[in-house]
């Protein structure tokens, strides 16, 4: 059965539908399609399963953390009792233990030794004039977060111990648990001096994910549409196409069927990656015979969580997709559109930045307004909804004025469109375009 065709008797509904349906299986039917999409699958899985094969990789290998204590028995007493706690006490033969505890005296130069790495880390600890212990450590480049946990449990192990030993003939002070602070020493910081260790929650990292998915999506899949408008003007399609439908079903039609395709694509990278989560522990003692010390969580993956996520993919590819549609109706060949990349992308690059601030910096007022901004929302609000809190109204303002703009972006798109298809054969200057915008051709 042959392929319908627009025909300018039909409603917008019908022939933007039939627009989409070919702009769906051109892209789905293609070999690269298929291809691109198992590629991305795979990769997406590889990223998913990283924290197991970073665990295999590391597995063989002997964290050095050094010891410094202004009191010899402190420090001979905290390798003693986190040694016995984070080294098995029955190590597999042939296998070096996962930690390895050296004494040194205190130095200035400690930090330093970290940095170049002498060390992975420094356990620093300080007998306080109350007789309460203080300590500090210093982390390198090799020390993740779960090392900085169970080390951390170690500590109040040693608090504990010297707390009985001090009141061996009865209980003479009340137990005060001991200091902990880690820093995080980099080679990059300067004199090799520690600084503030980057605690990222499982909240934030969904909210680092989200982010970058989104932004890659929206930019590659509004690639897409554009490429489209160029490809037909380059054959000579958009002759017949714009004798049989208007240039806003052309323009809903190519959205919606490009939007379908991608988030077909989407859905066929992103389910494998999830159950590969899902699975992560199971996995994890298959391989590994443990699940213990893998960071990921998916506790942060609420429903609500997700639900914002995919209002904000589809509101925000709709948004951009018809400004790259505008943007590929103005050139006539590829080359062109590889010009007009960057600029196209500029304004999603805004959000994407905003939104990293807000992962590491803070909320600030600026970026609480930009939250609201359509353009932005869609980054900038989806971080706020992952690492901090956010009022319902501000969840409904930034939807409202996210959805209000669509239709005013749609306007503007399709007259643009207008002047860059409907003048076929001619490049449209900005006159043209701004006459096409205030008075659209007919």
């Amino acid at each position: 059965m042959s392929e319908q065709v627009p025909s300018r008797d039909r409603g917008i509904v019908a022939n933007s539908w039939l627009v989409a349906r070919r702009e769906f299986r051109e892209r789905v039917r293609g070999r690269l399609f298929f291809v691109s999409t198992g590629l991305l699958a795979l990769l997406a899985i590889v990223v998913a399963l990283t924290p197991i094969l970073i665990k295999m990789v590391d597995r063989g290998t002997t964290t050095t953390i050094a010891v410094a204590s202004n009191d010899a028995h402190v420090t001979d007493s905290s390798i003693r009792i986190i040694g016995a706690i984070l080294n098995p006490a029955t190590p597999t033969p042939g296998t070096p233990p996962p930690y390895t505890f050296v004494a040194i005296p205190p130095s200035d130069a400690i930090g330093d030794e970290v940095a170049d790495g002498t060390y992975d880390g420094a356990l620093l600890a300080t007998r306080q004039p109350s007789g309460q212990i203080a300590f500090q450590l210093l982390t390198g480049e090799r020390i993740g977060t779960d090392r900085v946990q169970l080390i951390q449990v170690g500590v109040l192990a040693v608090g504990i111990f010297d707390w009985i030993e001090g009141n061996g003939t009865g209980v003479s002070t009340p137990f005060v648990p001991p200091g902990f602070e880690s820093s995080a020493v980099g080679a990059g910081a300067a004199g090799g001096q520690p600084i503030g260790a980057s605690e990222y929650a499982g909240r934030r990292i969904v909210g680092v994910v989200f982010v970058v998915l989104i932004f890659i999506t929206l930019v590659i899949y509004g690639m897409w549409v554009a490429a489209g408008v160029v490809a037909e003007k380059s054959s000579r399609v958009m002759e017949l196409l714009i004798s049989a439908a208007s240039p806003a079903e052309l323009v809903i039609g190519k959205v919606a069927g490009i939007g379908l395709a991608g988030l077909v694509q989407y859905v066929a990278i992103l389910v494998p990656a999830l159950a590969t989560l899902f699975l992560q522990d199971r996995i994890a003692t298959i391989v590994l015979g443990s699940s213990s010390g893998l960071d990921v969580s998916l506790g942060a993956l609420t429903p609500g969580l997700l639900t914002a996520y995919g209002a904000f993919w589809v509101l925000g590819f709709i948004l951009y997709a018809l400004i790259y549609a505008a943007a590929g109706s103005l050139v006539s060949r590829a080359e062109d559109l590889q010009v007009l990349a960057l600029p196209l992308s500029i304004i999603a690059i805004g959000g994407y930045l905003q939104a990293v601030m807000a992962l590491s910096g803070g909320i600030s007022t600026f970026i609480r307004i930009s939250s609201y901004i359509p353009f932005w929302s869609p980054f900038v609000m989806l971080t706020r909804l992952t690492v901090g809190r956010v009022e319902p109204w501000e969840l409904v303002l930034t939807f409202g004025l996210l959805i209000a703009s669509i239709p005013i972006v749609a306007v503007i798109a399709v007259r643009v469109y207008s002047a860059g298809v409907l003048l076929y054969g001619q490049r449209p200057g900005a006159r043209a375009i701004v006459g096409a915008i205030v008075h659209p051709p007919a």
